[in-house]
């Protein structure tokens, strides 16, 4: 049995995680990861956008992958369904978070490859992402066939107070 698991998580299963999903939401906060959220990120303010996805999951808005090592939550991602009828064969991958004491251990590969089976299931066939531009996540996105679409000069504020490029990505997905 492999030490690495990665599931699907329904809204109920993610109330039961709150503790875990808030605490893996500040560790990459707190390493510096641009995920919307700057120093200090409160525990409360962590919950509520927890709370946030559990409302999208039960909406049919959002699916929530996580990834456990050994037993422990080690990382997660969000896939974004667009439901409007124009975009229903896309999606929009959003938060790869991998906890700093799991990572170099192809967790965040994993979860993107675990998303993009999901993304299928899901009838989308074009995800969607973006990232700081130099971001290690940058690396990992190119090196699984994401293509860059483009850079926006000085798209998000980082923790230390400038305004970070940002970098979008597309993958057309295949069975």
């Amino acid at each position: 049995m492999s030490p690495l698991s990665i599931e699907v998580l329904s809204a109920e299963r993610l109330r039961a995680s709150l503790g875990d999903l808030a605490a893996l939401l500040e560790d990459a906060v707190e390493s510096g990861a641009s995920v919307g959220f700057l120093l200090p990120l409160e525990h409360r303010d962590a919950l509520r956008f927890w709370d946030g996805v559990v409302a999208k999951i039960s909406s049919g808005d959002l699916i929530l992958l996580v990834a456990w090592l050994d037993g422990r939550l080690a990382g997660s991602v969000q896939l974004a369904l667009e439901n409007r009828p124009n975009g229903r064969h896309r999606a929009e991958v959003v938060k790869l978070l991998v906890h700093r004491s799991a990572r170099r251990r192809g967790i965040g590969q994993a979860l993107m490859q675990a998303v993009e089976e999901v993304a299928l299931e899901a009838g989308r066939t074009l995800l969607v992402l973006d990232t700081r531009r130099g971001d290690a996540a940058q690396q990992l996105y190119s090196k699984i066939g994401y293509v860059p679409a483009g850079m926006i000069p000085r798209y998000a504020l980082s923790s230390s107070g400038s305004l970070d490029d940002t970098v979008f990505f597309y993958k057309e997905l295949s069975r």
